[in-house]
């Protein structure tokens, strides 16, 4: 196991890796901006170094910044986290320059990944299902629209090395294309410094489901299953759970088997996980490889028994899979976690500030993954997440009760929140009987606009 480790990431999920390093007697490096000097990762590590501005291009991003701090602190390995420098192929080459292992995937492969028609490519060639699309990128408008012809519509452009919902537009009719083709390739290049698109088979309303792997650096691979994240709000997940009540044993197992396959013929290492879009028939097709830990591993986590990133640290120091895992991966009860951001409820605008009260929900088989505390400030310039409530329970309906429970008695003022949202996600009659798909949000907030309009009407 190393000695020395530098968290590469802040907020909730540094204060993560911090335990699971601490929980193994691993020393810690955390790096922080000016806007962070008070944050709860600084506090908690062994060590801590300040390596930029509060902006996050000049500190967090700043990979000479974190390899500096890292050859100072004398680290042996590098955890990334999640977003920031994670998916960074090119941070993961020059850690692995600087003679420091990258806690994930070695580059080539998250750069593989990456590209999502290579990544394409490489499941459809292990005969994980992939939905109909362009066999590359599409150079212009005039071949995007030759290749609509071919795929059906509606369609959907997808930026090759994007990722969060940017660049990428709904096609619904031919006319339409060329102007919704400019505009996915504009957003693309700004966002990500490439414009390249390709296209696939846009499928309406699907369940959006993930599964999850571990792999070590001697070919063993192993699937923990999936996750259900279809409650999400402009390609951003509010709600995810597992085990999802839409995949049979058998998918669960065949599917596990396929990827398992890929996984050791593409060599992957570390954590990854496998997205798919499933149909109105219940057919998987694979969209996209996220190389590195998600925010929504906790839900993995309650119903294996596996600490994902405890698995992370102990694969890249080198440990075989066998002498991580249990002699038999199976699912325990059902697990949900809800993201509770600073922002408006209903407006969604970012909520910046500084908490004034703060209280976090507890007993058996609840977690809140954080790293506020009353008087802690959430700064503007990063993510809006303020913490991860996940709850455990036999079943599904158990952990709705707790978790509707534990909303209500998580307290966070000074700031705006998502917690009201997420009471009233769990009262609609469609999310408790798990009637739901990609485009629930929508209909929600409708309704629930509806709904305030009418009580505004006198009687």
């Amino acid at each position: 196991m190393f000695r020395k480790v530098l968290v590469a990431n802040r907020g909730e999920i540094a204060m993560r890796i911090l335990n699971a390093c601490r929980e193994l007697g691993v020393r810690t490096v955390a790096v922080y901006s000016e806007a962070d000097r008070n944050a709860l990762h600084v506090r908690f590590a062994d060590e801590a170094i300040c390596i930029g501005p509060p902006r996050a291009a000049d500190s967090y991003l700043n990979v000479p910044a974190v390899i500096s701090a890292a050859e100072i602190a004398d680290v042996e390995a590098i955890h990334p986290g999640y977003g920031l420098l994670s998916e960074n192929a090119n941070f993961a080459e020059v850690c692995r320059a600087s003679n420091i292992k990258f806690i994930g995937p070695p580059p080539e492969i998250t750069r593989l990944m990456g590209e999502k028609e290579k990544a394409r490519q490489a499941m459809k060639k292990a005969k994980v299902p992939i939905l109909p699309g362009s066999d590359g990128v599409l150079m212009t408008a005039e071949e995007a629209l030759e290749r609509g012809q071919k795929v059906g519509y509606p369609v959907i452009l997808k930026a090759k090395a994007g990722g969060g919902g940017r660049g990428m537009r709904i096609v619904r009719e031919p006319e339409d294309l060329p102007n919704l083709f400019h505009a996915a390739f504009t957003e693309a290049a700004n966002a990500f410094g490439n414009g390249e698109l390709y296209m696939e088979k846009f499928i309406e309303n699907p369940r959006h489901i993930e599964f999850q792997v571990l792999a070590d650096e001697h070919g063993n691979v192993a699937s923990l299953f999936e996750r259900e994240c279809s409650i999400q709000r402009r390609h951003q997940k509010l709600i995810e759970e597992a085990p999802s009540l839409q995949v049979t044993p058998k998918l669960r197992e065949e599917l596990g088997r396929m990827l398992c396959h890929c996984m050791r013929e593409i060599g992957y290492q570390n954590a990854g996980t496998v997205e798919f879009l499933m149909d109105a028939k219940h057919q998987l097709y694979f969209i996209e490889m996220n190389t590195r830990i998600q925010v929504e591993h906790p839900v993995t986590e309650a119903v294996t028994g596996v600490d994902i990133v405890k698995a992370q640290l102990r694969i890249a120091s080198g440990e075989k899979l066998d002498a991580i895992l249990p002699p038999k991966l199976e699912m325990r009860g059902h697990s949900i976690e809800c993201r509770i951001n600073a922002e408006h409820p209903q407006k969604f605008t970012p909520s910046a500030g500084q908490i004034t009260a703060f209280n976090v929900p507890g007993g058996n088989g609840v977690r809140v993954d954080t790293a506020q505390y009353a008087e802690g400030v959430i700064p503007p310039y990063y993510d809006s997440l303020i913490a991860k409530l996940i709850t455990h329970g036999v079943d599904r309906a158990e952990a709705i009760a707790k978790m509707e429970r534990a909303l209500g008695q998580f307290i966070v003022q000074g700031i705006e929140t998502s917690i009201s949202l997420h009471q009233a996600i769990f009262q609609d009659a469609d999310f408790r009987a798990g009637e739901f798909d990609t485009g629930f949000m929508e209909r929600f907030l409708a309704a629930q606009a509806e709904r305030a309009e009418a009580e505004k009407q006198p009687a």
